[in-house]
């Protein structure tokens, strides 16, 4: 048996020693001829003139780049307690280029109505990571000099949360140095219900009441036929009550840029849904007599030209899935692939449009003097060129407890709609931990 093993073992030897197939050099030509993909990746990228997304012109004509990738997928869950970078120095004491509390960083769970543990079990996914330097003066070896590095990737995919909890105490990020575009967003706001009067907005309500001093019908729509008459009005003591409403409305693509920033402003437009108003009116007529009325009646058609000045700790849910960076340089670069310049010192950017969800406020938003200012034009306007009916001049004009307003469309006005510090619908998140430990 020992001898059959042994034979063998030798035949395989004589056969391996006998092979064509051994390994030999090949010219450059024949490499030529040859595909294969390395795991590491070196290049070299020589600067130009190039002008940003923003406008502004880099002449990096004597800059080089070099980069250094992975050709590799890699997955990633992790929490970080603090990351403060750049503070202090130019800055001013306690001042950072980034501060963030509690950042987290994984994968983006199935299931929406995902669970803390669900998404522990996730990691993000790094596509492609690379580290880059920009050197200045490439090919003088008296004069070349580092001017940044960055740490960056084609593309990141997963959900990164910063802060503990979606609330309207601001918390998470709070300075940024970077650049971030967020996509166009929707949301609906419910306003809160409150009163209308003259002590709030200074302006008196105007128009017009028709009726026949023999006869009317109050329930016609307009006074017809014979003998109808108007009565103008004009009241500064009215005190209605506006109803909640719904209020749809839609965020463009904003795109957040620059050095230490703590607050981004958001532009957006929207329409207000139908607001029921009731209450107490009294108004002079012809300077002579006084009409005390309960009225009734809503408003329809109103627009919105909506800005939000939003704290950035309130932003806490980045869905990512875009290429990303993070630099460190002496002066502004143009680093390649990136839409606009980095600002000197450290700088995050997100290069592609990053979602934000849901911007629904998760209370309800309240309308302020200011905004009903902005109202009384058009409600004056609707009441004066269209008379309400009251049925008899003298008894339901003049006399009489009740007016029926009913519908006053104001599809021709446009509400300045500031709004400050939402707590926003689509920045819920869930700890990046098992059980229930709000950040470790």
């Amino acid at each position: 048996m020992k001898k059959t093993i042994i034979a063998s073992i030798a035949a395989s030897a004589l056969s391996l020693t006998t092979m064509t197939h051994a390994m030999t050099s090949l010219d450059d030509q024949e490499l030529s001829k040859v595909d294969g993909q390395a795991l590491l990746n070196l290049e070299y990228l020589q600067g130009s003139n190039q002008t940003d997304a923003s406008g502004v012109n880099y002449n990096q004509t004597n800059i080089g780049f070099y980069k250094l990738g992975l050709n590799a997928e890699m997955e990633l869950n992790a929490n970080i307690k603090k990351l403060q970078l750049g503070c202090g120095g130019s800055n001013g004491a306690d001042k950072c280029d980034l501060d963030i509390d509690n950042l987290s960083l994984s994968g983006l769970p199935a299931d929406p109505n995902y669970t803390a543990d669900q998404r522990t079990a996730t990691s993000a996914k790094i596509t492609n990571p690379f580290i880059q330097f920009a050197i200045k003066n490439p090919t003088s070896a008296a004069s070349r000099e580092v001017l940044g590095f960055r740490l960056s990737a084609e593309k990141i995919s997963g959900l990164m949360t910063l802060g503990t909890e979606n609330s309207a105490t601001p918390n998470g990020l709070n300075s940024f140095s970077g650049y971030m575009k967020t996509k166009a967003a929707s949301g609906t706001a419910v306003t809160a219900e409150r009163t209308m009067s003259f002590a709030d907005t200074q302006l008196k309500i105007k128009g017009k009441v028709e009726g026949k001093l023999i006869g009317g019908d109050p329930n016609a729509a307009q006074c017809t036929g014979i003998g109808c008459m108007e009565i103008s009005y004009e009241s500064d003591s009215y005190s209605l009550k506006l109803d909640s409403t719904a209020a749809p409305f839609t965020i463009g693509s904003t795109i957040v840029s620059g050095s230490r920033m703590t607050d981004v402003r958001l532009k957006g437009t929207g329409t207000v849904g139908q607001i029921d108003f009731a209450g107490d009116l009294t108004a002079t007529v012809v300077d002579l007599l006084n009409l005390e009325k309960k009225v009734t009646g809503n408003i329809t058609g109103l627009k919105t030209d909506i800005t939000v000045n939003q704290s950035l700790g309130l932003i806490h849910a980045l869905y990512l899935n875009n290429p990303a960076s993070l630099s460190l340089q002496s002066q502004s670069i143009l680093w390649s692939g990136a839409a606009v310049g980095a600002n000197k010192g450290w700088w995050l950017a997100m290069e592609d449009e990053v979602e934000l969800g849901s911007l629904s406020p998760t209370t309800q938003v309240a309308i302020t003097n200011e905004v009903l200012k902005q109202t009384i034009a058009g409600i004056n306007k609707d009441l004066t060129d269209n008379p309400r009916n009251c049925g008899n001049l003298l008894t339901g004009c003049v006399g009489g407890s009740s007016l029926v307003v009913g519908n006053v469309p104001m599809n021709s006005t446009t509400l300045d709609f500031p709004l400050t510090n939402l707590t926003l619908q689509g920045q819920n998140f869930r700890p990046n931990c098992y059980g229930g430990v709000k950040f470790c």
